[in-house]
Order: structure tokens, then sequence, then C-alpha cells
């Protein structure tokens, strides 16, 4: 066999590997990302990042993540950024900005990350491997972005100020910051443009006119909710609330309560937390190319599994210690 067509055929192999969707998990207290088959729920890679993997983002070809590695008792100032095709990882330093944690990517795979420890918004351009613009959202602990559908403004909610920020993408600058409630902490941006915000000391979902930021609506949510993603579509609306152990799923335009999911594993060891022993729900995401959502039960080093037809649970996937942020993977794009 000549060198070109062995060359040819490892690329074969590699995009074959990466046929199957797959789910990312980051593992906070285990410093790993792994992938999960979305057909099977086994682990089929796993990665080493910078300490305690806070959120992951996939580029729209699938062959590239990007973790936030905030750091454990040390504030970390890099990202980890993965190729999934050849598992080849390296860091892009943030320099003075400590304790990256939110994370975004841009339509031109730039990504906006939150870093606490400098109350900023950065611009990473992740191909150079760069800080390119900072946006200084202040004291209040900057903690979760969002990203309006045409890219042309950015969200970011602030737990401590219990408020959000908007940032315009062309020039990193703050336009404008109005409450959202206390402990304001996940943030989402439904189709409508609509604002989405998860008070967890408030027990509440607040949606926000985009522009204004005025709260169009308040829908309780109780139990510590702390991330909400919307479905394919955006019809409805997916609520972890932490310490109650369950998802809350809304009608994007009723802003009704459609189902109440409890999510603690049948005979699940549960672990410590930093909101105590329990199951601590935290990321979700729901897969575009099934009738599925899936949600990290962080304290039982679990994945929920649920059927999106019912809001069922179906299964339980194993993780590392900690799971906590989800990416899904889609398949690879034939060149």
């Amino acid at each position: 066999m000549t060198r070109l067509a062995l060359c040819a055929l490892l690329v074969a192999l590699a995009f074959g590997a990466q046929a199957q969707p797959r789910l990312l998990v980051g593992n906070k207290s285990a410093d790993t990302v792994w992938a999960l088959d979305t057909a099977t729920g086994q682990r089929v890679a796993e990665y080493a990042t910078g300490p305690a993997p806070h959120e992951i983002a996939v580029s729209a070809d699938g062959r590239t993540a990007i973790v936030t590695t905030y750091g454990h008792r040390e504030a970390h100032h890099a990202l980890t950024v993965i190729d999934l095709v050849d598992g080849a990882t390296r860091t892009i330093d943030l320099g003075s900005h400590g304790r990256p944690h939110g994370l975004q990517l841009l339509a031109d795979g730039d990504a906006l990350v939150t870093t606490e420890a400098s109350g900023s918004l950065l611009r990473v351009n992740v191909q150079r491997g760069e800080v390119t613009g900072v946006a200084d959202v202040g004291e209040g602990v900057g903690h979760m972005v969002a990203i309006a559908p045409d890219g042309a403004a950015a969200y970011v909610s602030k737990i401590r100020a219990g408020t959000v920020v908007r940032v315009d993408v062309a020039t990193m600058q703050v336009t404008a910051e109005r409450p959202a409630g206390a402990g304001a902490e996940g943030i989402a941006v439904a189709p409508d443009g609509r604002v989405w915000v998860t008070n967890r000391a408030d027990d509440s979902v607040t949606v926000h006119d985009p522009d204004s930021l005025d709260i169009i609506a308040t829908l309780p949510s109780a139990g510590f909710p702390i991330r909400v993603v919307f479905a394919p579509g955006g019809q409805q609306a997916l609520v972890t609330n932490a310490t109650a152990a369950t998802l809350s799923v809304f009608d994007v335009a009723t802003r009704a309560t459609v189902a109440t999911v409890p999510l603690t594993p049948p005979e699940a060891e549960l672990q410590d937390t930093l909101l105590g022993r329990g199951a601590l729900p935290i990321g979700a995401v729901v897969d575009p190319g099934a009738e599925r959502a899936y949600v990290a039960i962080s304290g039982a080093d679990r994945i929920a599994v649920l059927d999106t037809r019912d809001w069922r649970v179906i299964g339980h996937w194993a993780t590392g210690r900690e799971p906590d942020a989800l990416a899904m993977v889609p398949e690879a794009v034939a060149e």
C-alpha cells in the first residue's frame, strides 16, 4: 500500500469513527471530557482537560470541542481545545482572565467566554488561540453567556448581582444591564430572540425582552433552577432544578409547565456536592437528531436519558466524577 493510500485509509477510519452522533460530558472533578455513543451510552473516547471543565461548545462541523477549565482551589486561566478527529488537545492561554466558565461559539468560530475572576466577557479566536476582545461586565459574577439568533448581541447572567447584561458583539461593549432575579445563573435565547434566565435563589425563570431587557414574564421553577436550554424548534424550554433533582419543561408560547420530571437515579449512591449530598442535575442538552434529551446528574455520576415525546426517563449512563457540562457532536460532515 502506498503512503498516500495509507493516509487516506487512516483519515477514512477517523471520520468513520465519528459517524455516530456522540454526547460529550465534562467530568468536573476528574478533569476529563468523555464522549459517549448515543446509541449505546458507552464511552468511546476520553480526553484530558485543564482543571475543572465547566462548559463545552462544539464547532459547526463537529470536529472541534472547546472547554472552559475553571480551576479547583486556584483559578485557572485557559481553555482546552479538543480535536475530535485525531484526539489531540491544545491550550489557549487567557492571560490575566481567570475562572473561565460560560461559553458559546459565534458563527465565524470565535468563542465568547465569561471569566468570573476578571468580570469579563472575552472574544477568543480559537484557530489562532488568542483573545481578540474584552467586554467589562463588572462585578457581580458574570457566569453564563447566550447569543442572539443573529449573533449581534450576547447576554451574560450575573449570579451575585441578580442581573442580565447585554453586550454588543461587534464592539464588545456593554449596552444594557437589568434585574433578573436573585441568583441569576442559567441563560439561553429562544428562537424568537427573548432571553430566558434561571434565578436559582428565587426559584424562578424570567423571560426578558432582548432589547430593553425588561422582564416580560416570571415562571415558577422550584428547587434551585440552574440551567435552561431549548428543544430543537424552540417549542419547549428545559430547566434543571438542582436541589429538587427535577427537570421542568415549559411550553415557550404559553409559558405553561408541560412536565416536571424526577431525575434521581434509582438506587444510586449519591455524592457530596457544593449543594450538599444529592443527585444535583446541572447540564442538559436535547439531541436534534433523535427524540431524546440528556441531563448530567452531577451527584450520582450519571446521565439521565429522557424520551422527549412523553418526558420520561428511559435510562441512565455512567460518567466520570461529577458530570456537569454536556454537548452534542453531530454526525461527521463528509468532505
